[in-house]
């Protein structure tokens, strides 16, 4: 009974708190952890993305003859948005929403919100194409338009048209800058930003008590991810990863001999939830990462990570005097109801010749006191 029960205690206690874990060797894993692996977005981070800046390119003048930039408006002769005239910024935020209308990213998302509160007109995308990692590429009204990342940029040989500086700017504000080229040429940077969990702060606190290093990662830019590291009290920051590489991130905090958790909410997350010793998934995130995660923390609140881990020592420590008390009968009793003390005068009679009823009876008691035990822990204040 010593672990059975305290396990079962330990789960429904977590159950009440919002921690659901998988199986009993989660809740067993989870007190041995040394460094949490948090994912900014959707898990630091609301994951409700909004568009704070569009910075146009004071460099640009004309782009082919569909539309020019004059004294910071726009004109369109032809194509998306006819006969309209508007400013700069909204020119390009409804080309980049016309482009995004495809994508399923929030930081996309976010961009199509920004241009229909603003009562932009958006085009339907000829083609679309999502760059794992980078951004995304469209063909709008004949337009080859990429939206994200400076690596895309760079990948794609993109004239920058003096805009570099102003990235960097936003990112050191904590934003992530969205680049805009039309047809080879760089003409907008858009600024988004995502608002942190309340409680995200204080929940790194918590974390750092309980002896975790912890690290945040990112498929941001190095700035903006060290800004929002700061904010925060991230001890390390992962930046600029692929998708496809977190598994290998969390490996290689593994190598350096780390016992590794791991909070995401999203697909991608999926590889790196079952790479890590205990995987932890925001309840509020997709299905794929529940199922792959060991831990689900159902009400999306970063400060379910230390409740776990504190609810997992309590177990561990609860399993351990249940062990104490189950073989302290038995080491007390047993030698005497084989009659180690019938030679000895000065011992108590019952003890000389145990009766089987007392022994029947300590073995009861045993078994009483290591319930009694496991119930306690439904008065661990998590």
């Amino acid at each position: 009974l010593a672990t059975p029960t305290s396990i079962m205690v330990g789960v429904g206690k977590g159950a009440e708190a919002g921690v659901l874990f998988k199986n009993s060797t989660a809740l067993e894993q989870a007190h041995k952890l040394t460094a949490i692996v948090l994912d900014k977005t959707g898990t630091i981070t609301r994951g409700e993305p909004a568009v704070t800046d569009v910075i146009v390119s004071e460099q640009l003048a004309v782009i082919g003859d569909q539309y020019s930039v004059n004294g910071g408006q726009t004109t369109v002769s032809e194509g998306l948005l006819t006969d309209h005239r508007l400013p700069a910024a909204d020119y390009w935020l409804a080309l980049a929403a016309s482009a995004e209308r495809g994508s399923e990213h929030p930081l996309g998302e976010a961009i199509v919100r920004a241009a229909r509160e603003r009562e932009l007109l958006l085009d339907e995308p000829q083609a679309f194409e999502g760059i794992a990692g980078h951004g995304i590429a469209a063909t709008v009204n004949g337009r080859r338009v990429l939206i994200g990342n400076r690596r895309l940029m760079e990948r794609e040989e993109v004239m920058l048209n003096g805009l570099g500086a102003k990235a960097e700017q936003l990112q050191n504000e904590a934003k992530t800058a969205m680049w805009l080229a039309v047809d080879g040429q760089a003409t907008a940077i858009v600024g988004v930003a995502d608002t942190i969990k309340e409680g995200s702060k204080t929940a790194v606190q918590q974390m750092h008590a309980q002896g975790l290093t912890v690290v945040m990662m990112t498929g941001d830019n190095d700035a903006t991810a060290q800004a929002i590291a700061r904010e925060v009290g991230i001890d390390r920051v992962f930046a600029e990863v692929l998708p496809g590489d977190k598994a290998s991130y969390v490996a290689q905090l593994q190598e350096e001999g780390y016992f590794v958790g791991m909070v995401g909410d999203g697909i991608n997350d999926a590889p790196a939830l079952a790479q890590a010793d205990v995987g932890l998934a925001i309840g509020t995130g997709t299905d794929v990462a529940m199922e792959a995660a060991d831990v689900t923390l159902m009400r999306g609140d970063l400060r379910s990570v230390p409740q776990a881990i504190h609810l997992s020592k309590a177990t561990m420590r609860n399993i351990k005097e249940n062990l104490f008390w189950a073989f302290a009968y038995n080491t007390a009793l047993i030698p005497i109801a084989a009659g180690v003390l019938a030679p000895f005068e000065w011992a108590p009679d019952f003890l000389r010749q145990l009766s089987p009823i007392l022994a029947a009876g300590a073995m009861a008691f045993s078994s009483i006191s290591v319930v009694s035990n496991s119930l306690r822990l439904k008065r661990v204040k998590l």
